[in-house]
């Protein structure tokens, strides 16, 4: 049985030009295996750690070279000779080695930059696909695909944070690839002859200046019917809110700079899923205001997608509380969240045994690693959240997929919503 010979970390850079941490796991049998942690604009308070250098002045605060070190030395030598074959084993030491409530000690990012690695290292040295390591699923995730950028992802006035299509129809992943394709053209001659920008916001969907957030769900759904589909029924228009950004004393300034209720709120979300026919909404309200999300959840037609993130931040316990208060309907996963590839497959396993949908998802500092997508078919979720169809870290992740859904052949299902 093969052993952990040698861990080795080092700093890259992320999508944004940031650094970020890759982690190296070389077993006894010579297979090798490197996994990269991305990082988030728009993050939950409630997220597990990420350690950087705050004083380092090269890299104005940001760096990681002290979870670099963590990785280098102390992980090192606690996990040399642990064979990779026991997942769990490895996370839970990672764990009880940092011995802080939220990873601080050697931080989140360096402790999944090595849970991810020997997940990886293990299915090469089994010469299995990742995603059968993971789990034994064969389904792929329809894409939620960014079409426009605002919020902190885009430098332009659109409060939402990202306007998204999903390919609700599409037999096959190589179709729901196109699908989207052939909108995200269509929305692109359409912002030209607006004489609107065509450069790319954080995730790869433009980042034009538009009036407010319906002049860019009317764009959208233009170029969903100037692409021959129909808007609501082949391809669904989905909205990622990102509150956390727009809200103050208890008051949210979605639609404009103006404050108004969380009563007032929930009314404009409703006129606007009934005017536009919107399927999803993510991170309608503050990660605490817990009032306002089940409030919604109670009020907003079933058929409405209600997606906790920073609500959940891919932790147990949070969940736990939005399953028992009826807050949201499906969770956003994100492994970096809480730090570990076992506590990420707890937090899928408790979300869909209570009939909440999961959705994967990247970061908007991401890289050209591509686990989440294996994860996604690994653990039969709905649907993944990998940005547009621009930006090669993006890109990535749907090309594996691609891979992935060749491979399986007849055996591949996609998935429904």
């Amino acid at each position: 049985m093969p052993k952990i010979n040698n861990i080795k970390a080092r700093q890259v850079f992320d999508s944004r030009g940031n650094p970020t941490i890759e982690s190296e796991i070389q077993l006894s049998d010579g297979s090798v295996a490197n996994a990269i942690v991305p990082s988030g604009a728009s993050t939950g308070s409630h997220e597990a750690f990420e350690l950087r250098d705050t004083e380092d002045r090269k890299y104005l605060g940001k760096s990681v070279m002290k979870a670099v070190e963590k990785v280098n030395n102390e992980i090192c030598k606690a996990l040399k000779g642990f064979s990779t074959t026991d997942q769990e084993k490895i996370d839970r030491t990672l764990i009880e080695l940092d011995g802080s409530k939220n990873k601080q000690r050697l931080g989140a990012n360096a402790i999944l930059s090595i849970s991810l690695a020997a997940c990886k290292v293990e299915a090469i040295s089994k010469k299995i696909p990742l995603y059968k390591n993971i789990g034994n699923n064969k389904k792929l995730p329809l894409p939620l695909m960014n079409v426009i950028n605002g919020g902190v992802h885009a430098n332009n006035s659109l409060r939402i944070q990202e306007f998204m299509i999903r390919p609700d129809k599409a037999k096959n992943f190589k179709e729901a690839i196109n699908i989207c394709f052939l909108v995200i053209q269509k929305l692109k001659s359409i912002l030209v002859n607006k004489d609107k920008s065509i450069n790319l916001g954080d995730e790869g969907g433009f980042a034009p200046q538009l009036l407010n957030n319906e002049e860019a769900i009317e764009t959208i759904l233009l170029a969903i019917e100037k692409a021959g589909f129909k808007s609501g029924e082949e391809v669904s228009l989905c909205l990622d809110v990102a509150a956390n950004e727009l809200f103050k004393d208890k008051k949210y300034a979605v639609n404009s700079t103006r404050f108004i209720s969380s009563e007032k709120t929930i009314d404009y979300y409703l006129d606007l899923t009934k005017k536009y026919s919107i399927k999803s909404i993510e991170d309608p309200f503050f990660e605490d205001d817990w009032d306002a999300w089940i409030n919604f959840t109670k009020l907003a037609n079933k058929e409405i997608q209600i997606v906790g993130d920073d609500l959940f931040v891919t932790n147990k316990d949070r969940l736990l509380k939005g399953i028992n208060v009826r807050a949201a309907n499906t969770i956003l996963i994100k492994p970096n969240q809480i730090g570990t590839l076992t506590e990420t497959l707890e937090v899928i396993n408790l979300a869909q045994k209570n009939n909440f949908k999961t959705i994967i998802s990247h970061r908007s500092g991401d890289s050209e690693d591509t686990f989440i997508a294996d994860l996604a078919v690994a653990t039969n979720s709905e649907q993944i959240k990998t940005g547009s169809l621009a930006r090669s870290e993006r890109v990535a992740k749907y090309n594996r997929l691609l891979k992935i859904e060749e491979e399986l052949g007849s055996s591949a299902k996609m998935a429904t919503v």
